[in-house]
């Protein structure tokens, strides 16, 4: 492996990463659906919040398509409660129900069988559903390989100098689709991986001594 290419450095940050972390085995749900309900209530929400509120819908009986749908918003609305930003998300949520009816008649194995670019189209035509939310559904939830980009994943790739001229997401995501193989597990364990170390040393100040990438960094020992 040549660690001087974009994907022997990718490879060789996968592998520092896993080493100090070990597997992650994301994401932590049940089922599709829930998948894709957690996708939308951790925007801008942290996971505890968001597992208090998938708690709420489970003991409230409100965890699949057809039962949200029938909710009204006000009640779906007072359920998500615990995640934040509650009444903009219980519309999201709507939106997302709504179109699953429509697109697969709440068939949801449906969406794993659908060409991932396809799926990703349909999402994104959903309101509330940006391309961050669009892939952690896919990946995630229908089992399809796109990386998803994250604003932990933007710090740490700034940091170490594996940024693109670009600062768009697609410029982000294209480094890793790129540039390693475009397999689902792969890319569901780095990300997890990467929001393990944005959490625990990569933070907004960072702790670079007890980064595991710090001989890959500029600010690396400080």
């Amino acid at each position: 492996m040549d660690e001087r290419t974009v994907t022997g450095q990718l490879q060789v940050v996968y592998r520092k990463l896993l080493d100090a972390y070990g597997p992650q085995y994301w994401w932590p749900a049940e089922e599709s659906f829930e998948v894709m309900v957690g996708a939308i209530l951790t925007q801008s929400a942290a996971w505890r919040n968001v597992e208090m509120a998938i708690s709420n819908l489970k003991a409230a009986e409100k965890l699949s398509p057809r039962e949200m749908r029938d909710c009204s918003l006000e009640e779906l609305t007072g359920i998500i409660y615990p995640c934040g930003y509650y009444n903009v998300k219980a519309r999201k949520l709507k939106c997302l129900v709504e179109w699953l009816g429509e697109y697969c008649q709440d068939d949801l194995g449906k969406l794993a069988s659908t060409y991932p670019t396809e799926l990703r189209h349909q999402l994104l035509s959903v309101w509330g559903i940006g391309e961050e939310t669009a892939d952690s559904i896919i990946l995630y939830g229908a089992n399809g390989p796109f990386f998803v980009i994250d604003a932990y994943t933007r710090r740490i790739i700034d940091r170490i100098g594996l940024a693109s001229d670009g600062n768009s997401y697609a410029a982000y995501q294209s480094l890793f689709m790129d540039n390693l193989p475009a397999d689902t597990g792969l890319f569901n364990e780095y990300h997890a991986l990467l929001v393990c170390l944005a959490k625990d040393a990569c933070r907004k100040k960072p702790l670079c001594r007890e980064c595991c990438l710090r001989d890959m960094c500029a600010d690396g020992g400080t």
